[in-house]
């Protein structure tokens, strides 16, 4: 008996069918914590690259693209350097305070919303 190799191809995740949707959410039914750890780095030709993750349906078996935001080399040396990204929208020189140090900002006086002014 021959049997014909399935057909490999690359998809992004926008742009599934619906069978394939289906067997994406079959093996990954929490979503983003179950396929980090199966999600991989490929490269291209060109040098860039992209994420994904492999799903098998009965005729095909895929690579999903995955739209994953990486650091930039160059923001974490300028971090590690101590230079702050925001410094060059004039922001304030306290480097050492957060930006929602005084949560009391985000209140808007009412602290029981349930009472019904």
């Amino acid at each position: 008996m021959v049997t014909t190799p399935k057909r490999r191809a690359v998809i992004s995740y926008e742009n599934m069918s619906e069978e394939l949707a289906a067997a994406f959410a079959e093996k990954y039914p929490k979503g983003f914590n179950d396929y980090f750890p199966d999600l991989m780095k490929y490269d291209k030709p060109d040098g860039t690259s992209f994420y994904a993750v492999t799903v098998e349906i009965p005729d095909a078996i895929y690579l999903v693209k995955i739209k994953v935001k990486t650091d930039d080399a160059e923001d974490i040396e300028r971090w590690l350097d101590g230079e702050d990204a925001d410094d060059s929208d004039g922001g304030s020189d306290d480097s050492e305070s957060l930006p929602d140090d005084n949560i009391s900002q985000y209140s808007n006086g009412d602290d029981d919303p349930a009472d019904g002014d």
